[in-house]
């Protein structure tokens, strides 16, 4: 790309970047063209809600436990149009899948445009029951959105079969490819009208030109996708999952033993995250977000340790995450370090 970058541009990257797409869609049970590479989950996320057409007194359903970058788009777009942001709230800890359904449910409506949901929720670590939601939001006649940004390589992740209209999620999270490495997949139906924040060369061209080329910039991560899934499957693919999930089970342990509990989400719900709540002793200087970021940096600080404390719904939560290089001692060493 450096040495002869008008050809690499016009030449060799429109070719390329297809075969990557589809080695990423492969992966994901999808097919090459119904999916295309953007920075991140929330760029693909902005893509679809700024090409929706709303009007006023639409609405658009987040919840509670969704992403605060994602719900700050999809509040833009409906302030733009003059629509209503309809946030579900959702408990915490969360007993099950049912009173996700239902809280969700008791607030689709007739003018319910879009639903929000997350596959992996980011402050709370659940796992969202996907199938049930979409099927609620179907029967309401509403479109859906999933931001899968923590799916891929965290748990099986099959496109077309989840039913959405919409998925957005990153390889550069548990599928080991570089940061910058997001993506958008749209059902067939839900291509037509749909365009990248950045207007460029490729408008009405259809759905991967005008994503493919939005200017110049360095799509190196999107072309390492393939090597991030070799690599991912050498490190044992489904194998390398159940791994990972039993560590973040055996870190929610660590962290109960030592008075922190309980997690945000049942085991059923969980992966290769837990969210933990933090012991009482740690929640009396303070649970906003200063004091979680007064914490965090605390635990860097003095212990060179890096995790998540997040404030979130009144209370201060730990995120911890397993991934293949990391053991129980380093949960260990989390408690430990908690505790001083």
């Amino acid at each position: 790309m450096e040495s002869q970058p008008v050809r690499f541009m016009h030449e060799i990257l429109p070719n390329a970047l297809r075969a990557a797409a589809g080695k990423l869609a492969a992966f994901l049970g999808a097919s090459r063209d119904d999916l295309v590479f953007v920075e991140n989950a929330t760029a693909g996320a902005n893509a679809v809600l700024g090409s929706l057409k709303l009007a006023p007194g639409d609405e658009i359903l987040v919840t509670s436990h969704g992403y605060g970058a994602v719900r700050n788009a999809a509040r833009h777009a409906c302030r733009s149009a003059g629509a209503t942001l309809v946030e579900v709230p959702l408990p915490c800890p969360v007993d099950g899948p049912d009173e996700i359904v239902a809280a969700v449910r008791r607030r689709l409506g007739p003018r319910t445009v879009l639903a929000v949901f997350d596959a992996i929720t980011s402050p709370s670590a659940l796992i969202m029951p996907l199938a049930a939601l979409i099927e609620a939001a179907r029967d309401a006649g509403a479109r859906t959105l999933v931001d899968g940004a923590h799916a891929p390589g965290q748990i099986a992740f099959d496109l077309p079969s989840i039913g959405a209209d919409w998925i957005v999620g990153n390889a550069h999270k548990w599928l080991f490819a570089p940061k910058g490495c997001g993506f958008l997949w749209a059902a067939g139906e839900r291509r037509d009208g749909l365009h990248p924040p950045v207007i460029s060369h490729g408008l009405d061209e259809g759905f991967t030109a005008e994503f493919d080329w939005v200017g110049t910039r360095d799509p190196s991560a999107w072309l390492a996708v393939e090597s991030a899934i070799e690599f991912y499957a050498r490190m044992g693919g489904e194998s390398l999952r159940r791994h990972n999930d039993a560590l973040a089970a055996e870190a929610v342990r660590i962290l109960g033993e030592a008075g922190h509990g309980p997690a945000a989400a049942p085991d059923a719900m969980r992966a290769a995250m837990a969210t933990v709540r933090l012991a009482e002793r740690l929640q009396r200087s303070g649970t906003t977000p200063e004091a979680a970021e007064a914490l965090h940096d605390r635990l860097w600080r003095d212990h060179r340790i890096e995790v998540p404390i997040v404030s979130f719904q009144e209370a201060l939560w730990v995120r911890v995450s397993a991934q293949i290089y990391n053991e129980p001692d380093d949960y260990r060493k989390l408690a430990a370090a908690l505790a001083g």
